[in-house]
């Protein structure tokens, strides 16, 4: 009688240790099963679209269902980790299921089979939501891969005593062993298939080497920073591998720059596109500007400063010719994610542009490669949209963007704020100086004028400042503190070139950024 059609239950006459150690194998050979299916279409998206692999899809929907406080919540906690630890969780999720199908499946494959059939199906729904029909594929192969090999293993391990109590005469039949080196051959084989889908993936996505022109106007020279006697602080300008990344994405997108193309349509006199090569002939600008994320809570870490290369804004606008009704820029990337941008802050004469370099090379992948729009003074949220393809001239009673119908505001311009860099909350420091130091930023409120720190709660005294770069750009500070044996407070506030000084109300990222102080205990001594 075959294991599909006895009634016999597989537990029967087995003693509780073995029992637990036939579910225990039943269930790895339902997660191996997964796992090859899973690194089998993680390899078919690396080469076809790398967002259409079964885990990325999943966590990509779980990031448009996730409710706003849960995101803040989990960007708080995990920083810039916190996409590593959605995918982590998916994965942990699906593994589990994978260890009930292989449990179902000793009872009946089908059983096992339809659970993972089920679980592509969300993927693939998933997939399809996020992008196309065409990116069903990974999730079909997923389908297929993992049912054979589940088909397979369970043929091997029906075939043992394990697998059926009811054959008494192991002998005749393949051992535990054998089904266990079956098993171990389909995770080599995963692991396999995941390295090279991992590998195909950083080559589509390392950094394009293109000669960028030199600008029309330039940035002029940079200044040194504070040096190596400040290590601690961050320094003036962030590398490009450094610089902070926020966004919906879960992979780093593949933008041809060959056939990418930038329109501006809507509310304009004529509807206009532009090649990469087009952008590379215009008049450009080079300009020092610092970017902050919504998301950044108070001394948080989304937020730095770079030279970028690019198109003016504005010379592209009026190009097109923007309309007398219009007030919103409403941007789209190149997978159909929206942005809003204040037309008349975008417009009001700081250097807004459409960035093609960041720090003398071709933006990066990651941050946006072909285009980017950069609006100085504004959240990234309304204002930075990567791999941008289209810009629409429109109201915001007509076209409302991703952030905006999640209730974000559709004004953030970005706040004064201090960070300290060091020393660390809670850190244990040695009696005697000890340097407390960081960065300030103030865009479009005549930058950074002086920073002031206080501790234990006293008055607040001036700090000495690095070197100005301009008011879109963030400054370097230092105060040297006479540090005393004992725990104590210290914290840090910025104020403006225009007189403005940072504001002590605490306010959360939602919905147009944080406020407060940076102030938390240290221990001396």
């Amino acid at each position: 009688m075959s294991s599909e059609s006895t009634t016999t239950p597989p537990s029967a006459g087995l003693s509780r240790s073995q029992r637990l150690g036939a579910t225990a194998l039943w269930a790895g050979l339902g997660v191996v099963s997964t796992l090859l299916g899973m690194a089998a279409a993680h390899l078919v998206a690396a080469v076809t679209t790398p967002s259409a692999s079964p885990v990325l899809a999943v966590g990509s929907q779980v990031i448009d269902l996730t409710p706003t406080p849960m995101k803040e919540w989990a960007i708080r906690q995990f920083g810039s980790a916190d996409k590593i630890i959605l995918v982590g969780s998916v994965i942990i999720v699906v593994l589990i299921l994978a260890g009930v199908a292989g449990v179902l499946a000793r009872r009946r494959l089908a059983l096992g089979a339809g659970l993972l059939v089920a679980l592509v199906a969300l993927a693939a729904a998933a997939a399809v939501v996020q992008g196309s029909v065409t990116d069903l594929l990974p999730s079909l192969v997923a389908a297929v891969t993992g049912v054979a090999s589940l088909w397979w293993l369970h043929g091997k391990a029906s075939a043992t005593k394990a697998g059926s109590v009811a054959r008494t005469d192991s002998s005749q039949h393949p051992s535990r062993r054998g089904v266990l080196i079956a098993a171990g051959a389909l995770a080599a084989a995963a692991a396999v298939l995941g390295g090279a889908g991992r590998f195909i993936t950083n080559l589509r996505t390392g950094n394009v080497d293109i000669t960028l022109p030199e600008p029309a106007s330039p940035a002029g020279d940079f200044p040194e920073g504070l040096g190596d006697e400040f290590g601690q602080i961050t320094p003036l300008r962030i590398d490009n591998e450094d610089f902070y990344r926020v966004d919906t994405r879960l992979d780093t997108p593949v933008v041809d720059q060959d056939s990418w193309t930038l329109t501006i349509d809507g509310d304009v006199e004529r509807e206009l596109t532009f090649t990469f090569d087009d952008l590379l002939e215009m008049d450009l600008i080079e300009r020092d500007i610092t970017l902050t994320c919504v998301s950044n809570s108070v001394g948080g870490e989304f937020v730095g400063g770079a030279r970028w290369l690019g198109v003016r804004l504005t010379d592209l606008l009026d190009m097109a010719g923007v309309g007398d009704t219009a007030d919103q820029i409403y941007s789209t990337d190149f997978d159909g994610m929206t942005i809003s941008t204040p037309l008349d802050l975008a417009t009001d004469g700081r250097d807004s542009m459409i960035a093609i370099g960041m720090n003398g090379e071709a933006l990066p992948r990651a941050h946006g490669f072909p285009a980017r729009m950069i609006v100085p003074g504004l959240y990234g949220f309304i204002s930075a949209t990567k791999w941008i393809t289209r810009i629409t001239l429109t109201t915001y009673a007509e076209k409302s963007a991703y952030w905006t119908d999640r209730d974000w505001a559709t004004d953030a311009p970005i706040k004064i704020s201090a960070r300290i860099d060091t020393p660390q909350p809670l850190e244990q420091l040695a009696t005697g100086e000890t340097i407390i130091g960081g960065v300030a930023w103030a865009q479009q409120s005549g930058g950074i004028d002086k920073v002031q720190v206080r501790v234990d709660g006293g008055a607040w005294q001036d700090a000495e400042m690095g070197p100005e770069v301009n008011n879109d750009y963030w400054r370097q500070w230092f105060y040297r503190w006479d540090a005393s044996e004992g725990g104590h407070t210290v914290a840090a506030r910025a104020i403006s070139g225009d007189g403005t000084t940072q504001t002590p109300a605490r306010a959360m990222p939602f919905p147009d950024g944080a406020s407060g102080i940076h102030e938390f205990r240290v221990t001396v001594g």
